[in-house]
């Protein structure tokens, strides 16, 4: 009986040390950023083409201190005369990536666009931060500004030919132009693609702000 009770102590001793020393480990470094929305924007489709949308995104890292890696946009590009098609899914890196406060939003491209299971990113509005760490408002915010600039389909590549949907490859301004949009907290119709959800009214400031969005861009280290 007592050997029971002095191997029942040793037990509990080793429990407790165990449990000290777990405690006193160091938690492990937070993952750099490699992901996040824009916290400001242009207002309307015209980014300057599709390297202006890069610069947005370069800029806004580096002003958090995230300079020293290379940022694109999550945007795609149509055909249109000798400007070639550009999918945003192959100009964003191989991933991981991770928010501002490290949280992971997919492991690989083909995760982040459910290649082979659905739903394999962690892309939602509790996640959806912009480079300060600071949420991006979405349904049931006011104003509500989910709609993210993306000219791309549900697998990340640019429509066809003669089909604008990337205002007029991000030079329009114009409600004559028109661009996909994607819903960064996956909230509101039927449709809740973080990525292709629906087109915009057009792409002026206005039917930006009208349709549920403020040209907001996504951006992913790609190194």
């Amino acid at each position: 009986m007592k050997a029971k009770i002095i191997l029942s102590a040793i037990g509990i001793t080793l429990l407790g040390s165990a449990a000290v020393l777990a405690q006193g480990q160091p938690a492990a470094p937070q993952k750099p950023m490699s992901f996040f929305v824009t916290s400001t924007t242009e207002g309307s489709g015209n980014l300057g083409g599709i390297a202006g949308g890069d610069k947005i995104c370069q800029d806004l890292a580096a002003a958090a201190g995230a300079g020293g890696r290379t940022w694109h946009a999550y945007l795609s590009q149509s055909q249109a005369g000798n400007e070639p098609a550009v999918n945003a899914r192959g100009r964003i890196g191989q991933g991981p990536w991770y928010n501002a406060k490290g949280v992971l939003i997919a492991s690989n491209v083909g995760d982040l666009h459910g290649d082979n299971m659905r739903d394999r990113n962690n892309i939602q509005k509790a996640n959806m931060l912009d480079e300060k760490g600071a949420l991006i408002k979405g349904v049931g915010d006011m104003p509500n500004q989910h709609d993210i600039l993306t000219g791309s389909d549900s697998d990340g590549r640019a429509f066809p030919g003669g089909f604008d949907a990337t205002c007029n490859n991000w030079t329009a301004n114009t409600d004559a132009a028109h661009a996909m949009l994607g819903h960064a907290d996956r909230q509101g119709g039927g449709n809740i693609s973080w990525n292709s959800t629906h087109m915009s009214a057009g792409c002026s400031k206005e039917s930006l702000i009208r349709t549920g969005g403020a040209g907001h861009l996504y951006c992913f280290a790609i190194n």
